[in-house]
């Protein structure tokens, strides 16, 4: 179930991504070549996304296992989802302050200069480094999958959850990266509107998962380690 909702996350991310971080796709070099080629390119620039979510997948689920140990999991799942909720609801004066802070612009300055200095180039390399380093910058869509990540609550799961959520945006971001001059900006626009009531439908899947309720797929029984332990006394 959570590699499912994983795929999920990551296809209806991907419309956040048409809106955020379409630019960079778009603007990535054209090396002087064969078709063949241009299109290895943005195959690898996705390749790198895949291994930086891969990564932090890996560690957030390490994270989220301590959750587990202790007989957390449901809770953490319902206090991601009104986590999720109250991001929603923030005023973006607050947001964009909040990324504006001293200590998130050292860690994001230092990576748009170094894609900076790797969009001069044109080797494959460098498209691959793009992605990579493209895939830590900040996005809400893959928090919300890095959220999902620590819910599992087991590293290798974690890293696996992060994985399909990148292929999960593969299509919308090559389809941008290949053709992205075609996509308006008006659509764009309108793209990102409809990311509130998106990131609003999976809290609601994550609080209901919390909630135990024994629904197949959607809300189905979870056994915390505590709950484990005292069966079998």
């Amino acid at each position: 179930m959570e590699l499912i909702t994983a795929l999920t996350i990551g296809f209806l991310g991907s419309f956040h991504c048409i809106g955020m971080c379409g630019p960079i796709a778009v603007a990535l070099p054209l090396p002087k070549s064969s078709n063949i080629v241009f299109f290895t390119g943005r195959v690898l620039y996705n390749s790198g996304r895949l291994i930086s979510y891969g990564i932090m997948g890996l560690l957030f689920g390490f994270l989220g296992k301590g959750f587990v140990v202790w007989g957390y999991q449901q809770s953490l799942s319902i206090a991601l989802g009104v986590i999720i909720i109250i991001l929603i609801v923030i005023p973006a004066k607050y947001k964009n302050r909040f990324l504006g802070m001293n200590i998130i612009l050292q860690v994001t300055e230092p990576l748009k200069r170094s894609i900076g200095k790797l969009f001069k180039r044109t080797s494959l390399l460098s498209f691959l480094l793009i992605g990579f380093l493209n895939g830590f910058l900040p996005c809400g869509f893959v928090y919300i999958g890095l959220a999902g990540a620590a819910a599992t609550g087991s590293p290798v799961t974690g890293l696996l959850f992060m994985v399909l959520f990148g292929l999960g945006t593969v299509p919308a971001m090559l389809t941008v990266s290949l053709f992205g001059k075609l996509i308006s900006l008006n659509i764009r626009r309108k793209i990102t509107r409809a990311i509130p009531v998106l990131a609003f439908m999976l809290a609601l899947i994550f609080i209901l998962r919390g909630l135990n309720l024994g629904i197949p797929y959607l809300s189905p029984k979870m056994m915390g380690t505590k709950t484990m332990m005292h069966n079998t006394k």
